[in-house]
């Protein structure tokens, strides 16, 4: 295939990430050409577009971590963002909410870290004003944060790019264009898709699930692998909705790596409730019974995933069985909701998260971003990364600076 175009940087990946990263360079850099390329036919169509769509406080993460840092300043940024620029958006708060007593202790290390982490508008509240602000919602104690928001996402990052492009119009995103392989030329690189060739100095991989892929078909020493698990939402009916007036999130268990089912009001006015966290066989299947014959031998001959696997059995079996059972997914619901019934919810979207694995079987917990050469890689963003982006996308345009000479 011959060679095409040459662009100051190439962008592989299309989800919001690698959108707030042209948004961020362009701003920094308004005379460079810049080419953001996606595999499929829009912008933010797998974990983007897949998520839960909340605004993250911030609450949860180890003070000092990037996720700490870059949510915080993230969120602030993306809230002025979508204010400017129209994106629909509410900063409408949640509860975190505990049930039962042993859940408490844990409650109070949750608001530590947010005073830690600088979060404003948090408070602990007790069960009467838990019923103020959700008649509906059983709790003996929990925390108000009034900075959690929600947020429309896809147009987030459909927005990021057209004001990157109206800053430089000969900046582009070419959609239903897969990145295939890059090789070194000279000062520059080639960057192969389906399609054609392009030549850029610059070359930064935001791939999401395809993230371990990329990094080592560009030749970098790549140890942990992302596994993906899929993630099925149920909504509330027209009936039920309002038995949910706002965000409700049970109290995590640390032992897991994910928040545990929680209630969301999402920008439409719909109310999700979920998701759960199942190992999928497709890294982009949103269907229960998704099968990918390449995927699932990639994740089941990596020794870190059997180990993930052993560690966390019971876990791992409760949530296969809540995955096909409406049943057991309404019981772990009514722990909030009690009085939600079988006729309240019905079957929603799914969603898969990309999580770093190592070959201990643990997960990354924090963002990891790396260089090679002339090269970034986005190799961990998981949650809260939507709500990090434009944080992220600035620390990649210093490392773009700092670390690959970018000028």
């Amino acid at each position: 295939m011959a060679e095409t175009s040459t662009w100051d940087v190439i962008i592989v990946g299309g989800g919001i990430v690698g959108a707030a990263t042209m948004y961020k360079l362009q701003a920094r850099f308004p005379s460079f050409r810049i080419l953001l390329l996606e595999k499929e036919k829009e912008l933010a169509d797998h974990q983007t577009g897949h998520n839960s769509g909340v605004i993250h406080s911030g609450i949860y993460y180890k003070p000092g971590s990037w996720k700490a840092k870059n949510c915080v300043q993230g969120r602030r940024e993306l809230v002025a963002f979508c204010k400017e620029h129209k994106v629909a958006h509410d900063v409408c708060g949640k509860i975190i909410v505990a049930t039962e007593k042993e859940e408490i202790q844990r409650l109070e290390k949750i608001y530590n870290t947010g005073i830690a982490n600088a979060i404003e508008d948090v408070e602990m509240i007790g069960a009467e004003k838990i019923k103020e602000i959700e008649p509906q919602c059983a709790g003996i104690a929990g925390i108000r944060v009034g900075c959690t928001g929600i947020v429309d996402f896809r147009g987030a990052t459909r927005t990021m790019t057209e004001v990157a492009r109206g800053r430089n119009a000969a900046s582009e995103v070419r959609l239903d264009e897969e990145v295939t392989g890059s090789s070194p030329d000279g000062d520059s690189t080639l960057v192969r898709t389906n399609k054609t060739t392009y030549r850029g100095r610059f070359i930064v991989f935001c791939g999401g699930l395809q993230a371990d892929r990329l990094a080592k078909r560009d030749g970098a020493l790549l140890r942990e692998r992302i596994v993906g698990f899929r993630g099925d939402y149920y909504e509330l009916t027209e009936a039920a909705k309002h038995k949910v007036k706002h965000l409700i999130y049970p109290v995590p268990d640390p032992r897991f790596p994910f928040l545990g089912v929680h209630f969301t009001r999402m920008t439409d006015g719909s109310i999700e409730c979920g998701p759960n966290a199942v190992f999928t066989f497709k890294r982009e299947g949103y269907g229960k019974t998704d099968f990918s014959l390449s995927d699932t031998v990639d994740a089941l001959t990596y020794g870190g995933t059997w180990k993930l696997f052993f560690n966390n059995m019971s876990y791992g079996i409760d949530e296969y069985r809540r995955a096909f059972s409406k049943r057991l997914f309404l019981k772990t619901l009514r722990r909030l909701i009690p009085s939600l019934t079988m006729e309240d919810i019905e079957p929603g979207r799914a969603g898969v998260r990309a999580m770093l694995l190592g070959t201990d079987g643990n997960m990354v917990d924090d963002f990891r971003i790396e260089t090679r050469g002339t090269h970034i890689h986005v190799l961990n963003a998981p949650s809260p990364a939507a709500t990090a982006c434009l944080a992220i996308g600035e620390r990649i345009v210093e490392m773009c600076v700092e670390k690959i000479g970018m000028r």
